[in-house]
């Protein structure tokens, strides 16, 4: 009787597990495809600042801005923007490339600060 009861436990336990695992995997694909707002909201405003300072020095803020093969606010390599240069697009992009390259902008600030890009 214990030994079917250790068994029930550890299965409801894994069960669990995989139910949780993929509501995560879930919410992170959704924020991922390009629910912008999520991640701007959970920004702090220091990560706010520093994303603001970046687009200041990279473009003077404009979403426009073209230099070589970078475009826009961030000024990302177009093919990172995929023919979609909205601004929009260009914000889901650069928060993409940033929270995948240094894990925050406050981080890629101080890269630029060091090296004069990100």
């Amino acid at each position: 009787m214990n030994n079917l009861k250790s068994t029930f436990v550890k299965f409801i336990v894994a069960l669990a597990l995989v139910l949780t695992g993929a509501s995560a995997t879930q919410t992170i694909a959704t924020n991922v495809a390009g629910q912008n707002n999520t991640v701007q909201a959970a920004m702090s405003k220091s990560e706010k600042a520093a994303k603001r300072w970046i687009a200041m020095r990279e473009s003077g803020g404009s979403y426009y801005a073209r230099n070589g093969v970078c475009y826009g606010r961030y000024q990302l390599n177009i093919a990172y923007l995929h023919g979609n240069y909205s601004p929009a697009n260009q914000e889901r992009t650069a928060d993409r490339y940033v929270y995948g390259r240094y894990g925050s902008w406050v981080n890629a600030k101080r890269f630029w600060l060091a090296h004069h890009w990100y």
